[in-house]
């Protein structure tokens, strides 16, 4: 039998953790009865009670792994490092509030029996805010423009995932990886499978504004450099304009030397537009200096504080990015 993994990251999703892990299991015994299953939470460092369950839940079954980091590590390494834990014939990859339907993952496995090493789930629609909506649409017409890169539109990283896909992900050495891109960059042949995105079952999202801009910028660093190639036209094309109209004012005050009268208004105006100019682009190049500096120093991308269910047996180390992570076996 074929063994799929499933993998959940979670922070703070106390309310959520059990329901899911039932539903995932009455799936796999029903359903899904063809398959064996293993059931991976990793947990980024939550605060409330979200541990605790998952401890009785591991207890009560031992195909339900998890994996708790010794602090917050991101939104995106974390799911990517549990990725590179898991051991079946395919991952496939769910949020925890479900905001995925579990309902997708017997479609994904149908599209992976026909020979797609990896799956995309698409939010086609979505119940969440139509504003913010508006504004995520914005970001993947932007992206999708600028990169040299096809990038896949309403993809978050929910899909299935191939073991030989997997093992692409483990031998990447990228402290800040950033799986929407590395699947459209590097991933085999892909099938999309739209479905409507629920609102939260229960709890609060943990996605800010922060959050999100820190999502698109390290897209915008990772797979575009249309950014600096604009910056670098429009500075040349600045200080032409600059030139000309420098030209034209030394023309007009030496022909009408006692009428033309310039004033302080045109060259406050000059300084405000190009001073605003350049501090956009220099933060905006300090982004792409910042996203270089994170990659430069090699740190790793999550540190485990325990692992539980992975057996007293397993001392082989997961290798990923080039880096063995010390592990804590709890069984």
């Amino acid at each position: 039998m074929k063994t799929i993994s499933i993998l959940i990251p979670c922070y703070n999703e106390e309310e959520n953790v059990v329901p899911m892990s039932e539903a995932i299991v009455n799936l796999f015994e029903g359903e899904l009865s063809q398959y064996n299953y293993e059931l991976l939470f990793i947990d980024n460092d939550s605060t409330d009670n979200t541990r605790t369950l998952l401890r009785e839940i591991c207890a009560k079954n031992q195909n339900i792994k998890a994996i708790f980091n010794v602090k917050n590590f991101g939104q995106f390494n974390s799911p990517y490092y549990g990725l590179c834990q898991t051991t079946g014939d395919c991952t496939i990859g769910i949020c925890c509030d479900f905001q995925d339907p579990i309902e997708l993952i017997p479609q994904f496995l149908a599209e992976w029996e026909k020979g797609y090493k990896i799956v995309c789930g698409i939010k086609k629609t979505s119940k969440e805010n139509k504003i913010m909506r508006f504004f995520r649409n914005c970001y993947y017409k932007i992206i999708k423009r600028m990169s040299d890169v096809e990038q896949i539109e309403h993809f978050t990283g929910s899909g299935l995932y191939d073991k030989s896909f997997i093992e692409v992900l483990r031998k990447l050495d990228d402290p800040t990886p950033f799986l929407r891109g590395i699947v459209a960059e590097l991933g085999y042949k892909r099938k999309d499978v739209p479905y409507e995105q629920p609102r939260r079952r229960a709890g609060k999202t943990h996605n800010n504004f922060y959050s999100l801009y820190d999502a698109a910028m390290l897209s915008f660093t990772s797979y575009t450099k249309v950014g600096l190639r604009i910056a670098t036209i429009l500075g040349f094309v600045m200080a032409a304009i600059s030139m000309a109209i420098a030209v034209v004012y030394l023309i007009l005050k030496l022909v009408y030397w006692e009428r033309f009268v310039a004033g302080m208004a045109p060259i406050l105006l000059a300084v405000l537009v190009l001073g605003s100019v350049q501090l956009f682009f220099i933060g905006f190049m300090g982004e792409y200096i910042l996203s270089i500096n994170k990659r430069v120093m090699k740190r790793p991308l999550v540190i485990e504080e325990e692992r539980i269910n992975f057996g007293d047996n397993d001392t082989t180390k997961i290798s990923v990015s080039g880096n063995d992570i010390e592990k804590k076996e709890n069984s």
